[in-house]
């Protein structure tokens, strides 16, 4: 097959694979949501840069061009683009796994997939920036040669960070030291802020504001440095991505031997603690539940060294914000997959009557108790006198109740067998389920909007108490609304199994 044909018949296979989703239908629903926030970002950036705009404009003293403006923001955008990947972009070692078996060439596939994550459609969303930007100050002052190559230098930078980023990601899938590389990465671009003498924000904006200063010369150097960075990304990405699918198809199918931890304590509380044990070793056991465990434990532990260190967050905004999703790291990672590890044996676990609610039971018990060690970490700023003891208090209760209630409604839905050891070609990490990024998306922004607007009815004391009584209500009343989502479960129960050995 030539490689012409390759790729028409890759694309035609990606692009009906949301179709042939068991999500599919779910997933209609949830992704109009999910367009309609993204067509709100759009119009928040075209907004930015409107402003950013007049304000360039007004700028009587010529203190700073437009395009070397845009320019000493270009570490920022590109920062923030390389986090935004991780919630929807997928590496092509984790898309390859139906094509590992066909008479291709993986390195053919892989050459085929990076190529097509080139012009995806998400490398042009900072475009909604760029362009009214562009075209609202660089035009009228510079011309169209100018704003071309500016575009043009644009465009091929963010195509770089989309090959970092898949680098990255490959990476930290394998092991969590690899994080290193980006925070050293990130530590160097923005050195010139904190590095010498007379170093400040304003400073490196200066550094950086002298690519613009070429690029408003018509000096295409800036451009041939950039393509020379792509493409070294572009071939350091193909020999990652290859390199770690041949690992893993290769790799020794003799599992290693483990000590057997029996936490027979949990015993005497029943079939609740005998499934309390199966969870707990499911997480301690297992690659990708322990590596999710992982990730947690240290977003937790640096929000809350953040938090405790700086006095950037200390608006009452971002108080609210920052601990409530400080709070929910466990639900948001862990939880919102719920049943999704189980499905590897879910044929077993509906052998027997209230299976389910018992496992359901025993998650909601464990991870209410992980909430201690946020709760713990977060206090020393309860004792500095930066927080009050009743906002820590109301906003765990309310995680543990309210956000866990909204979290376990993911287990009627999630219907999607997650690999408990599989990294690089298996699905663990494929968010094609829309549904989940949306329940994120409202685990997060809700709470703090619903807290904010109390705040501004009542006073922060009556709003702390409102917000703990609605967590107490969600935890005295869990036996009620859990018994509700398994009999939604069982109800789903034959096309859940179905749909969990499909996606074995």
């Amino acid at each position: 097959m030539k490689a012409c044909d390759l790729f028409k018949e890759l694309h035609r296979h990606r692009k009906y694979a949301g179709i042939r989703n068991v999500n599919f239908t779910r997933n209609r629903t949830a992704k109009y949501v999910i367009y309609s926030l993204f067509a709100f970002v759009i119009v928040y950036l075209i907004i930015i840069a409107m402003g950013l705009a007049f304000i360039v404009n007004d700028n009587d003293n010529n203190e700073i061009s437009s395009v070397e403006c845009i320019s000493a923001l270009f570490p920022f955008i590109l920062m923030i683009d390389f986090l935004c990947r991780f919630i929807m972009q997928q590496t092509p070692s984790q898309i390859i796994k139906p094509y590992t078996l066909l008479p291709i060439k993986r390195s053919s596939c892989i050459k085929n997939f990076i190529l097509t994550s080139l012009f995806s459609p998400g490398n042009f969303v900072w475009f909604a920036l760029i362009l009214p930007y562009s075209l609202m100050s660089v035009v009228f002052n510079y011309g169209f040669s100018v704003t071309i190559i500016l575009l043009v230098y644009s465009w091929i930078l963010i195509m770089a960070n989309n090959q970092w980023y898949l680098i990255v990601r490959t990476l930290i899938n394998d092991t969590v030291i690899y994080w290193l590389i980006p925070i050293l990465v990130y530590a160097l671009v923005f050195s010139p802020s904190f590095v010498g003498r007379n170093s400040n924000i304003e400073q490196m904006l200066y550094f950086y504001s002298e690519i613009g200063a070429m690029l408003q010369n018509n000096n295409i150097l800036p451009i041939v440095i950039a393509l020379i960075i792509l493409g070294v990304l572009v071939f350091i990405n193909q020999k990652v991505q290859l390199s770690y699918i041949k690992r893993e198809i290769s790799s020794s199918k003799n599992p290693a031997k483990h000590q057997i931890s029996t936490f027979s304590f949990l015993e005497k509380y029943g079939e609740c603690g005998l499934y309390l044990q199966l969870e707990i070793k499911t997480i301690l056991r297992n690659k990708n539940p322990r590596k999710a465990l992982i990730y947690s434990t240290l977003l937790v532990i640096f929000f809350s060294c953040i938090i405790s260190y700086t006095t950037v967050y200390d608006s009452r905004y971002m108080t609210n914000f920052w601990c409530l999703y400080n709070l929910v790291i466990y639900g948001s990672t862990m939880l919102i997959k719920i049943m999704g590890y189980e499905g590897n044996y879910f044929d077993f676990l509906i052998t027997r009557r209230e299976n389910i609610l018992s496992l359901l039971r025993a998650k909601y018990i464990l991870y209410s108790l992980m909430l201690l060690f946020p709760f713990i970490l977060m206090l020393p700023i309860v004792i500095i006198g930066k927080w009050s003891l009743i906002m820590l208090v109301s906003f765990t209760i309310f995680t543990a109740g309210f956000q866990y209630f909204i979290l376990f409604q993911m287990a009627v839905y999630n219907q999607q067998t997650i690999p408990l050891n599989t990294k690089f070609i298996g699905k663990n990490s494929m968010n094609d389920n829309n549904f989940q990024i949306l329940a994120s998306i409202v685990c997060m922004l809700f709470p703090v909007l619903f807290v904010s607007i109390l705040q501004l009815m009542f006073e922060e004391i009556i709003s702390y108490i409102i917000i703990l009584i609605i967590g107490l209500t969600f935890i005295l009343t869990y036996p009620l609304w859990l018994r509700n989502i398994y009999k939604r479960f069982m109800k789903r129960r034959y096309i859940k199994m179905e749909a969990f050995r499909a996606t074995r």
